[in-house]
């Protein structure tokens, strides 16, 4: 008869066989296991220098372009704005200040003077300031010069008394050629200013014949961005309208869902008589901008930069 000994001590074996078996399975294959991750994690280490080769290569040669654009620019568009004046509008307060730089220094290069520059606020279209907007344009401080336009919208109200005070009248117009007086635009500005919706960038700002409006990224306001983007276009058309011409340029951000330049090119009315530039931030885009300008005066639009459905650069005069 088996004791209860025998069966403790074959219990015994058995776990002491399984134990076992474990152990030298896993050391069995903890090596070939090992081996294979350590060569994956060697893969990847070395897939991942070859990308960060291929990024610092890919900069390089985009810094060798951005620095070609930026030594020929002014040779390309030399001469192209000789006898014309350009205000300039930054319509994105955190704008890059380098852009609104470049865009200046490439209109000087192009023979052109540019009048100075206003920067707009979160406040320009908010509707929780058309009240008080509206309140202003109706009132004495708008000079008697300015014709105010019948509408109920505070937006298009604005667009047109900033526009008479901003821009020389172009052909079609009976004052053509006849700037407002700098008295009627320092009120303006100054009335305006004192309503927080726009400042100036320059100690000066006086008329201009064309107009280069500048943004970036999509436009601010939250749920009242679009009424605010509305605005905005109305105010680029009004310049346009009321001078020789007017030219909104932006980052590729701008030219995506929210943008400003995006605004405009999906406004057929707008984009029929405004230009847009989608990579300002480029010397590239910066030199398309002036271009456009260019091409603006002669009485040419289009939707230029690196966008979907737009040419490199605006046609050259004929």
């Amino acid at each position: 008869m088996i004791d209860f000994r025998y069966h403790l001590v074959s219990l015994i074996a058995v776990f002491l066989a399984v134990a076992l078996g474990i152990v030298i399975g896993t050391t069995q294959l903890n090596g070939p296991l090992t081996d294979n991750l350590q060569g994956q994690v060697t893969a990847l280490q070395d897939d991942k220098r070859s990308l960060e080769d291929q990024t610092q290569l890919l900069q390089t040669q985009l810094d060798d372009v951005g620095s070609f654009d930026e030594a020929v620019g002014p040779v390309l568009v030399e001469n192209t704005l000789v006898g014309q004046s350009v205000v300039l509008v930054v319509a994105s307060p955190d704008l890059d200040a380098e852009v609104v730089e470049g865009v200046t220094a490439l209109l000087g290069s192009a023979g052109a003077t540019v009048t100075g520059t206003i920067r707009l606020t979160d406040a320009y279209g908010d509707p929780s300031s058309a009240g008080t907007v509206e309140s202003y344009l109706a009132g004495p401080g708008v000079p008697a010069t300015v014709t105010r336009p019948t509408t109920d919208d505070v937006g298009e109200l604005l667009a047109s008394v900033l526009a008479q005070v901003l821009m020389v009248p172009g052909e079609g117009s009976p004052d053509v050629g006849v700037p407002p007086s700098t008295t009627d635009t320092s009120t303006v500005l100054a009335g305006l200013a004192e309503l927080d919706v726009l400042s100036q960038d320059t100690s000066s700002v006086s008329p201009a014949d064309l107009a280069v409006v500048l943004t970036s990224g999509t436009v601010a306001g939250g749920e009242d961005a679009d009424a605010r983007a509305t605005a905005l276009v109305q105010l680029a058309t009004a310049l346009d309208t009321e001078g020789s011409g007017a030219v909104v340029s932006g980052d590729l951000a701008s030219a995506g869902d929210g943008g400003l330049v995006e605004a405009v090119r999906s406004d057929q009315a707008a984009s029929a008589v405004v230009s847009t530039v989608d990579n300002v931030d480029t010397p590239a885009g910066q030199i398309s901008t002036v271009l456009a300008v260019a091409a603006e005066r002669r009485g040419t639009s289009g939707e230029y930069g690196v966008g979907e459905d737009t040419q490199p650069i605006p046609p050259p005069a004929s």
